[in-house]
């Protein structure tokens, strides 16, 4: 695989993590180095660990895994979004100080998951095309840490401007990045 091809799949398996994370960031006042750093990271590995299971599984799992994936990010990212929503509209007073941040525990997890699946058919793919998956492992783990990277801080200002609304709209976008991708699953494409 070229690199202009391996940039190009790295930077396209980054988008939904930066939208995450951008919508992350908004909830998070004032957003720290620990922030971003435990949401680039685990982002970056579930990212780059993902295309190499897929790898190691081939042909024999992808009928299985493609049948239900869709499904299950769906389920992660709405349950986060609709926690993120619920939280924004119930903080009482002192801004941001009861919220829970979602680069610890299980919502890192569960987002770190949701985000990282297709990641997992890009790694079969990897096997039926013959590549070996680990420099292009290595690339989409860290072109997926830097865009999170960007995307907590890029969220970070734009929630200090706009508030508990940033919160709602942090909780819609992960709604919609998770309507997609049960959508685009359920239509064949």
């Amino acid at each position: 695989m070229d690199w202009i091809s391996l940039l190009a799949l790295a930077v396209a398996l980054a988008m939904d993590a930066f939208a995450v994370a951008l919508a992350a960031g908004a909830l998070l006042r004032p957003v720290t180095f620990r922030h971003c750093f435990r949401l680039g990271f685990h982002f970056g590995l579930f990212q780059g660990l993902m295309p190499v299971i897929g790898w190691l599984a081939g042909m024999g799992l992808l009928a299985r895994v493609a049948a239900w994936d869709h499904w299950i990010a769906f389920s992660l990212l709405a349950a986060v979004g609709l926690h993120m929503i619920h939280e924004a509209l119930t903080d009482q007073g002192a801004e941001g100080a009861d919220r829970g941040d979602p680069t610890r525990g299980w919502t890192l997890v569960m987002l770190s998951v949701a985000t990282s699946i297709d990641a997992l058919a890009a790694g079969m793919s990897l096997a039926l095309l013959d590549i070996v998956v680990w420099v292009p492992a290595l690339v989409i783990g860290v072109v997926t840490a830097a865009f999170t990277w960007c995307g907590v801080l890029l969220g970070g200002r734009i929630g200090a401007v706009w508030g508990r609304g940033a919160g709602v709209a942090g909780g819609l976008v992960l709604l919609v990045i998770g309507l997609k991708i049960l959508l685009t699953h359920l239509a064949g494409g």
